[in-house]
């Protein structure tokens, strides 16, 4: 009898196996780790945009004044006549009796701040406000500087930044710990390489949840998703109230346009000839916003929380509007005004906005730093420094590992090759919550699947050979 011995056959790898996660963790961190260095420094710098643009400021918030001030219409007309072309969007009530006065004005798409002496009507200084140093690292942050592009380029690093944290709590995840020693801190005299893994695990774990706060709170800027979450305001009926934050430089420009509109409303008709005369370059007219003082004397007794804004009407005959700015949106509130007497005629606090917006309001604020004073900004800057230290961990983990001539993502051996279903559902449902994650995935799949292992050289740099 003759004996036919057959090779057994390796179990086949099914595609969420452990080893796939890993890898996908890699692809993730390669990706990512550029935008989570930058989006970590810019942010920590924006977390404390109150303190340095109040120093920017102290200038113009300790003027020596004797005398009676100007009236608010003249304020506007100095500002305007500063910015020739003009249309008034805010006039901003002065934070202390000796602080200058703040009005924002705007000239097709863009706004200028204008600091006026209360008094005299001087200038004192005019800035655009894309210009301002904490609105360029806003859009550092947000966009790359480039606008509605760099939003969708930040938003889907952010998505992929949140799987490379899932991915990374699954693989690191203590399931066979024998003390806090790897886990709860870094083994520090076992070698190099087991105390950079320390770190870059241990950060981490202390890290995720915070961060993952972090890139979900900051979705509602995105261009993408944030055009997604306005939709869904809009079908669930929320959508009473304008929404208190923008999604990407288009929309902002868009804001911008139709508040030149409104304003040149209430200059229409009557006031129409001192428009003119004021675009001319002619002397500043009377009464075209005449109506600012008694909105002036209506809103400033109220005390709402610094900065308070008054906005004139959208349409002619219209309300005017004033709210406050405050960097803690849980304390911001909508004002509407008679626009003959002044009165207040709704007033809307943070807690009578939908539930949508009081969500993202809240994680807005937080996101910021301003929730809950400075301890949030303390949290989130150690979050950011954090999440510095995973990205600079893992860098080094890739170099120390890295074989010469491939890329090196990791095939880690003898590794359980079990089907995360749990996982498998959760990438799903996270692949139709962030639409370009999802997108991207399926697309880095399919050249994967279909075109990288077909190719002997990619195959081999990706390393993919081992489940080709």
């Amino acid at each position: 009898m003759v004996t036919t011995t057959t090779k057994p056959s390796l179990p086949s790898t099914p595609w969420l196996s452990y080893r796939t996660i890993w890898r996908w963790h890699f692809y993730a961190g390669l990706f990512c780790i550029p935008f989570v260095l930058w989006l970590a420094t810019t942010g920590s710098i924006y977390l404390f945009r109150p303190q340095i643009e109040a120093w920017l400021d102290r200038p113009y918030e300790h003027l020596q004044l004797n005398g009676s001030r100007a009236s608010g219409e003249a304020q506007v007309l100095a500002a305007l006549d500063a910015v020739q072309g003009s249309n008034l969007h805010y006039y901003q009530l002065p934070r202390t009796p000796q602080s200058a006065v703040q009005i924002i004005v705007g000239r097709k798409a863009e706004e200028f701040r204008v600091y006026i002496h209360p008094q005299t009507l001087e200038v004192l200084k005019v800035v655009n406000e894309d210009h301002r140093i904490m609105r360029r690292i806003f859009y550092l942050h947000g966009e790359l500087l480039m606008g509605d592009r760099g939003s969708y380029i930040v938003e889907t690093a952010a998505s992929w930044a949140i799987i490379m944290i899932l991915t990374g709590l699954y693989l690191w995840w203590p399931r066979h710990a024998t003390g806090l020693a790897g886990v709860v801190y870094p083994r520090l005299n076992q070698g190099r390489r087991i105390f950079w893994r320390d770190i870059h695990a241990v950060t981490g774990i202390w890290v995720s949840f915070f961060a993952l706060f972090l890139l979900f709170s900051g979705l509602p800027w995105a261009k993408g998703w944030g055009g997604y979450l306005q939709a869904a305001r809009k079908i669930s009926g929320k959508a009473i109230l304008h929404q208190d934050w923008t999604t990407g430089s288009s929309s902002e420009i868009a804001q911008r346009l139709a508040m030149n509109a409104g304003s040149a409303a209430v200059l229409s008709g009557e006031h129409a000839e001192h428009k003119m005369a004021h675009m001319n370059m002619g002397p500043p007219p009377a009464g075209s916003y005449a109506g600012i003082d008694k909105m002036i004397s209506s809103v400033a007794p109220l005390r709402l929380e610094f900065p308070v804004l008054i906005s004139p009407p959208m349409d002619r005959d219209g309300p005017w509007t004033a709210k406050s700015d405050a960097q803690n949106r849980t304390l911001r509130e909508n004002l509407t005004l008679d626009p003959t007497t002044g009165a207040v005629l709704q007033r809307v606090s943070f807690s009578q906005r939908p539930w949508i917006d009081r969500v993202v309001g809240t994680g807005v604020a937080a996101h910021e730093g301003h929730l809950f004073g400075w301890l949030n900004q303390l949290v989130s800057l150690l979050t950011a420094l954090g999440l510095i230290l995973i990205s600079i961990s893992a860098i080094i983990l890739w170099r120390r590992r890295r074989p010469e001539g491939v890329l090196g993502a990791p095939m880690p051996l003898g590794m359980p090759r079990r089907f995360t279903l749990g996982f498998a559902t959760l990438i799903a449902a996270l692949a139709l919550y962030l639409p370009l994650f999802g997108a991207s995935l399926l697309l880095v799949a399919i050249i994967e699947r279909r075109v990288l292992r077909r190719l002997p050289v990619a195959r081999r740099w990706l390393g993919l050979s081992v489940e080709a």
